[in-house]
């Protein structure tokens, strides 16, 4: 099984299989718009807005799951979204992030990346890491910033760059 078997629905109900983004390094997200952390959205997209042409994408999942901080309906998190944050990334259908509901995805990141405590997520704005291969590399709490995980990242896509160095010096050697 990999991050790339999964499939997740849009705020419109369409799915989408997550192979959409293979090659590419994901940021992915459970998000809250009442939440003390909703800022993290200025600062993801600015994530995305800054690294999007390298080869990063930032999906995020909102969740009600944590002290109702995500009541609205998926078309409401959208407005509020785009209206407050100006977010371009992808931001999915609501999904439960734990529990017996728990969306595929999320068990499979869980299982891959534990946390402090355990595999369950603690609250909003858990952050995971995956590279370009579909492996989950990291998993963040949702007290680190988006902006401390810029030297992950840069790391991750420095080495594709290297690696696609590498691979055109082969076929020209």
């Amino acid at each position: 099984m990999s991050i790339y078997d999964f499939n997740v629905n849009d705020a419109a109900g369409e799915s989408h299989s997550l192979d959409e983004y293979r090659g590419k390094v994901m940021l992915i997200v459970n998000t809250a718009s009442k939440c003390g952390f909703t800022p993290q959205y200025a600062e993801l997209q600015s994530l995305y807005t800054g690294w999007r042409d390298k080869g990063l994408e930032i999906l995020a999942f909102p969740c009600d799951q944590f002290a109702h901080q995500e009541p609205g309906s998926d078309a409401e998190i959208q407005e509020f979204c785009q209206v407050n944050y100006g977010v371009t990334f992808p931001v999915f259908a609501k999904i439960d992030v734990n529990g017996e509901n728990a969306h595929p995805l999320y068990r499979y990141l869980r299982a891959e990346q534990k946390g402090m405590l355990g595999d369950g997520i603690k609250w909003n704005f858990t952050k995971f890491l995956v590279d370009q291969d579909g492996r989950v590399i990291a998993r963040y709490a949702p007290t680190v910033d988006p902006g401390q995980i810029v030297p992950d990242i840069a790391q991750l896509l420095d080495a594709a760059v290297e690696d696609q160095a590498e691979a055109a010096g082969d076929a020209r050697g």
